[in-house]
């Protein structure tokens, strides 16, 4: 996997390709967000599927082009080409494993509850996702950018993010950086959220279980990365999204989560180069990539409680000003007004503007 130096970095020709053209794409999301919409009636909004909000969404498939550009610029080409094919179709092909006997052996290690009956999520066919890329939304409904494409608002940001992070670290402290473990690490980070969050019907989203203490996205992602042969040094920066390895806490879970990933992969961690010989590190000296991947993932901290007030404004803005009541009507309107203004736009006009502003905003998409 090539690394990129400072001196290569700031060349004019990457700087073109990587700070130019991905700042403009991803100030275009907002721009598109802002730019005048056509007014939908409250009924026909009720009657849209939340993969067709999504794809109708030009937010949303402004924010899919953005990391699309990103995959693009990934600099080894077999880890562009699954990548960009993993965007397309994150297809879960690790669900074609041994389930009984993967199940046996992540309980054997203490990875998952006893009481488990299954390690993966329903699907149908292990070739073909669930949903696309683009109308998945960026997590549970209880969390952020739950809605239909929140998935690519969210990843879009963390991977610009992840873009003027490594820019970042080779202009202030002269490193060296592998350019595609770090971008690529967070542009594949979230891949099986596709899957562990299907739309149900109701226009609410499937509820994701616990895996090695934590999501099991993350797991089932690594793991994926891991299947499809994606080089160690970008599965490992991936590994870190949720936690970093600076102390032996954070580790420990670093290194559980690649270890039960391995597991679901049907591959030894150690001989692929995802930990030290040990077992119980990273592979030594641990590379500043994955901290890269986790301080871009970060867009949750402040995304997840945006999420939550705007829905409950959004909950009250239905009732009281479109007359909608049921739980499926609520879902379905809160899906479509934030795949075309994004709940943490929405919260900027609300937090600023007050009430009024932020009833304005939601006309602009939705007419009485």
């Amino acid at each position: 996997m090539p690394e990129i130096s400072r001196r290569h970095f700031l060349s004019s020709s990457a700087l073109l390709a990587i700070g130019g053209g991905l700042c403009a794409s991803t100030f275009n999301i907002e721009a598109l967000a802002a730019a005048p919409k056509t007014q939908h009636a409250v009924a026909d909004v009720l009657s849209m599927s939340d993969v067709q909000i999504a794809k109708e969404s030009v937010v949303v498939q402004a924010a899919y082009r953005v990391i699309v550009d990103a995959a693009k610029q990934l600099h080894d080409s077999a880890l562009r080409s699954t990548t960009l094919a993993i965007l397309e179709n994150p297809a879960p092909t690790i669900a074609k494993g041994n389930e009984k006997e993967i199940l046996a052996r992540l309980q054997k290690e203490g990875f998952i509850d006893p009481a488990r009956k299954e390690v993966f999520p329903p699907v149908k066919n292990p070739e073909q996702s669930p949903q696309p890329f683009w109308s998945a939304p960026g997590s549970g409904y209880a969390s952020h950018h739950a809605y239909p494409g929140g998935l690519v608002t969210h990843t879009a940001l963390n991977v610009v993010s992840a873009q003027a992070l490594v820019k970042n670290y080779m202009d202030v402290n002269g490193l060296t950086l592998d350019y595609d473990a770090a971008v690529g690490g967070e542009i594949l980070h979230d891949l099986h959220k596709p899957w562990v969050f299907a739309w149900q019907d109701g226009h609410s989203c499937r509820k994701e279980l616990q895996l090695a203490a934590t999501g099991e996205h993350h797991v089932l992602s690594i793991a994926e990365s891991i299947a499809r042969k994606v080089p160690s040094q970008v599965v490992v920066a991936q590994a870190c999204a949720h936690e970093h390895p600076a102390t032996p806490a954070g580790e420990k879970l670093v290194v559980g989560w690649i270890k039960a990933a391995s597991i679901i992969a049907g591959v030894d961690p150690i001989k692929s180069g995802l930990l030290d010989k040990s077992g119980n590190t990273l592979p030594l000296p641990r590379r500043i990539e994955g901290w890269v991947v986790h301080l871009a993932d970060h867009d949750f901290v402040i995304s997840s409680s945006a999420c939550q007030w705007t829905a409950a404004a959004l909950v009250k803005l239905a009732k009281e000003n479109y007359e909608l009541s049921d739980a499926q009507q609520l879902n379905s309107f809160r899906n479509y007004v934030m795949s075309n203004l994004t709940a943490m736009r929405l919260y900027g006009i609300l937090s600023s503007q007050g009430e009024k502003a932020f009833a304005s905003e939601v006309a602009r998409v939705v007419k009485k």
